[in-house]
């Protein structure tokens, strides 16, 4: 509709209903030495009301003559008698002179022109190879950028089948959704039955240096969920088999030709997680083939195309002689994230974008991945959602890409492993798969989910997740023990501390996962347990150990009292303990969420810290290390508090260094390796002399000899980063070289964040510079991290992007989510009143529209950690004091 037109019932950033398509013939032609592709659309559409108008998307594209065809036999063609473009809500509009009576079919075509862009959306160029300078195309559409490539109804309810044709050069490789059903090099004297293809290769000077290949149609999909790709790919091949029905289907992954051995690792989980899913989802993979692209220039990280999974090189490329364990924790975790999406999300997709969080299933086969979740997900989620700005999982979104953050993914992910853990993970994934059959090859939404498990469960589905979903922020459930047993009380969390009465509403149904235990210490857990009202009284012997929320799978907080924490950490530690890896590190977490909030003393976390200090995982560490990392971060304008919390850090991991070494061994148990890497990281951030020199000597060899024999895969990172700190312009010039060309992408993403860990703001500006003009656009803010997290260039970072703004905001115009990523990293580390008041007077006079949400969590951000910093540093120094923690 024209944007001047009133909205109508349904929301004014939604297409109207009077049209509907059902099949997209679709035609692109590819010109990658001119960065260039027309192509046509013939889209089949069903009239559901009767219309003078059909609207649909298009954004940056130059359309050519629309035409519409109709009848019974499509005999009838009519040409619009006018068109009206909305460039704000990315639409056209044509008009007929006849209006399209209810129930009847038509077909509209369409002819269109674009530029391959490095935007990352849409039908975009990237540039890879061994020198750098091979050109391929592919695309991106989620959330809403199909339209950018070919006019479309891009909206995830209005699914059709799609049947692709690529028209591209002999010499490169076209994939698509679909295996392709033909192939052929153009001859001039065979006409071919696309009128269009045919006038277009009669214009070319070359038409037999050019082939087209016909993909087969794919099932009903939704238009975010496209793909296809030109370009000099190679590939690797694997299959598996079925268990459900026997079948084999092909598995491949492409790449350039340069890096495509990296490729096999990824191919391999591929190869592993299909049968396991479909065991899970009792439902076969619907398609006759799965294929990976590795893409240089990529947005984020993956994208769960069906059929034609798409990723950056960092997401999908594995070195296989490697040794680093989390990058590869990380490749295995996103393939087998996007091959989960061929069910959760592409076989049944959300109606709209509010319910995003539909897509999201956590089964990965390996890695203790359950407590891993707590660290890499779990509380990040709880992190943004203690803001007052932020937003309910279900949010009313006239823009998708706005709801792209981690409570999109983490929160719902988090809530859903609630909802498992108190039905049972069987009964839970039997209600998914009730869901998906149900919805297979339809949209749904929220209640649908709710459905599916209800009916495997019996129980009030959405009485417990409604206010989970539907209301932002979560709980913390205060426990005040009392002779018999405890009191509990439910408020909502909140990163300021106490909430107001406003801000306090809501209601959760909370399970509250109660382990207590007898005298001869036996365990018991009361799974039943709920709390949804504003407080009642549990009985149960407090004399013995007990914990709220066991196994942390409860999205909420939990304070107890300061002498009741101290126990929990001593029993946590002790032999026999109840209470298991993911209680532990849920303690951590949760002792300095409250902190942070002043819910409890800084102190009581460094307290229960330093009761860990024996602890055996590498998981408990990992949250150790992190927390220490976020007080050392927020105080980094302090440096004898700073200095005082290193002498912690170095008394906690320097001893694991000694017991674990430097050299890692390829028959090494897992948890050895990853404890190993992080007390390494630890003891050197602290600025132990020795680590420091080890590392420093290290990287020496390596300069002087170009022998990397010496940095394991796992000590990469913070040996570049070591290296750059504490040397000069020539050890930060050899990590830009690798920087610019790196032999695998983990070194590359190393050498990107070492590059701005120098002390001399001199290599600070290089830095700067760099990322202005030398850097991809999909990697600048791996650069900004680096600055950030240096505390010498941590401000200039901030005054940098202020300065350069206006040349952001330009280069990230077609995609934004990159400028969001920058503000965060720019702003996000200030700790002062006086930084937010200036951080929000710039942008007051700025269109922040694309970027409002990021911009108030991050000044939220940044209130908070200057808040934290005002009440607690008298009562921090004096336990660092007391406790004897001093300076190097």
């Amino acid at each position: 509709m024209p944007a001047s037109a009133p909205a109508n019932a349904q929301q004014d950033y939604r297409l109207p209903t009077d049209v509907k398509p059902t099949h997209y013939d679709l035609t692109v032609w590819t010109d990658l030495e001119n960065s260039r592709f027309e192509g046509i659309v013939h889209i089949d559409l069903h009239i559901n009301k009767e219309t003078d108008t059909i609207v649909l998307n298009t954004a940056n594209l130059e359309l050519g003559q629309a035409s519409l065809k109709s009848g019974s036999a499509l005999e009838h063609t009519t040409t619009p008698s006018a068109l009206e473009f909305d460039t704000t809500n990315e639409r056209v509009t044509y008009t007929f002179a006849k209006s399209l009576a209810a129930g009847s079919s038509t077909r509209l075509s369409v002819s269109f022109k674009g530029k391959l862009t490095g935007d990352m959306l849409g039908y975009y160029r990237s540039t890879g190879g061994k020198d750098g300078e091979l050109q391929y195309a592919l695309t991106q559409f989620e959330p809403t950028a199909a339209r950018r490539a070919f006019p479309s109804w891009d909206e995830p309810l209005l699914k059709a089948t799609f049947a692709v044709t690529l028209v591209s050069r002999i010499n490169s490789v076209n994939l698509s959704n679909m295996p392709a059903a033909s192939e052929e090099v153009c001859k001039v004297d065979s006409p071919v039955s696309d009128s269009w293809i045919t006038q277009k290769l009669s214009s070319l000077p070359d038409p037999g240096q050019w082939k087209i290949t016909q993909f087969e149609t794919t099932p009903l999909v939704s238009t975010y969920l496209v793909a296809y790709a030109n370009g000099p790919f190679e590939y690797l091949e694997s299959s598996y088999k079925s268990p459900l029905s026997g079948k084999v289907r092909p598995l491949r992954i492409y790449a350039t030709a340069d890096v495509i051995k990296q490729a096999q690792y990824a191919l391999d989980i591929k190869r592993i997680v299909l049968p396991l899913y479909e065991e899970v989802f009792d439902i076969e993979y619907p398609l006759p083939k799965l294929d990976t692209l590795v893409a240089n220039d990529f947005d984020s990280g993956a994208m769960e195309n069906w059929g034609l999974i798409t990723g950056r090189t960092q997401a999908f490329l594995l070195d296989p002689d490697s040794s680093d364990i989390k990058y590869k924790q990380n490749v295995a975790a996103t393939q087998s994230h996007e091959v989960a999406h061929m069910w959760f999300g592409n076989i049944t997709t959300m109606e709209w974008w509010d319910n995003l969080y539909l897509n999201e299933d956590k089964v990965y086969p390996e890695w203790k991945l359950d407590s891993e979740f707590l660290g890499a997900h779990f509380f990040r989620a709880r992190a943004l959602d203690a803001k007052l700005s932020s937003h309910p999982v279900e949010i009313d979104c006239p823009d998708a890409n706005m709801i792209f953050d981690s409570l999109s993914y983490a929160k719902a992910a988090s809530v859903l492993r609630m909802l498992a853990s108190y039905v049972g993970e069987d009964r839970f994934l039997k209600g998914v798969s009730i869901y998906l059959k149900k919805h297979m090859y339809g949209n749904s939404v929220t209640k649908n989910l709710w459905e599916g498990i209800q009916a495997a469960t019996d129980l009030d589905i959405p009485k417990m997740m409604d206010n989970w979903v539907k209301r932002m922020g979560y709980p913390v459930i205060t426990v005040t023990e009392r002779e018999g047993g405890v009191h509990v009380r439910q408020d909502r969390f909140l990163e300021t501390g106490p909430a107001e009465s406003k801000d306090n509403e809501t209601l959760w149904t909370i399970p509250l996962n109660l382990l207590t235990t007898d005298a001869e210490g036996k365990a018991t857990l009361n799974k039943n347990l709920l709390l949804d009202e504003r407080e009642k009284f549990i009985p149960i012997d407090i004399s013995k150990p007990f914990k709220l929320n066991a196994d942390t799978t409860g999205f909420y907080a939990v304070q107890y009292s300061a002498e009741r924490l101290a126990k929990l950490g001593q029993q946590a530690v002790a032999p026999n303990s109840p209470f298991t890896l993911s209680d532990r590190i849920g303690l951590v977490c949760d002792a300095l969420a409250l902190s942070r909030a002043g819910y409890a003393t800084v102190s009581g976390t460094l307290e229960l810290i330093s009761a860990l200090k024996n602890e055996k995982e590498y998981l408990v560490w990992d949250a150790i290390a992190t927390n220490l990392s976020t007080i050392v971060s927020t105080w980094w304008e302090n440096p004898e508090v700073v200095e005082r919390l290193n002498g912690m850090r170095r008394e906690l991991f320097v001893p694991i260094v000694k017991r674990l070494g430097f050299e890692y061994g390829a028959s090494d148990p897992y948890d050895d390796v990853q404890l190993r890497t992080t007390a390494i990281e630890q003891a050197a951030e602290a600025g132990d002399p020795w680590v420091l020199e080890e590392l420093k000597g290290r990287f020496d060899h390596f300069l002087k000899t170009g022998d990397e024999s010496k940095i394991p895969g796992n000590l990469t990172t913070i040996t570049f980063r070591i290296a750059a700190q504490e040397g000069g312009q020539q050890e930060w010039e050899a990590i830009k070289r690798i920087a610019v060309k790196a032999k695998t992408p983990s070194q590359g993403l190393s050498a990107m964040r070492a590059m701005g860990a120098s002390k001399d703001l001199n290599l600070a500006e290089d830095t700067f510079k760099f990322i202005m003009t030398n850097a991809r656009d999909q990697d600048t803010f791996y650069y900004a991290g680096g600055l950030m997290r240096n505390p010498v260039t941590r401000r200039f970072l901030a005054n940098k992007f202020k300065e350069n703004f206006a040349a952001f905001d330009k280069r990230y115009a077609g995609n934004f989510v990159i400028l969001i990523r920058w503000i965060e990293l720019s702003f996000g580390g200030l700790s002062s009143d006086k930084d937010r008041e200036e951080t929000a007077a710039f942008f007051k006079d700025k269109d922040a529209s694309k970027f409002d949400m990021a911009l108030k969590q991050t000044l939220d951000t940044i209130g908070s950690r200057a808040a934290w910093v005002k009440r607690a540093t008298g009562e921090l120094t004096h336990w660092l004091e007391q406790r004897g923690h001093s300076k190097l």
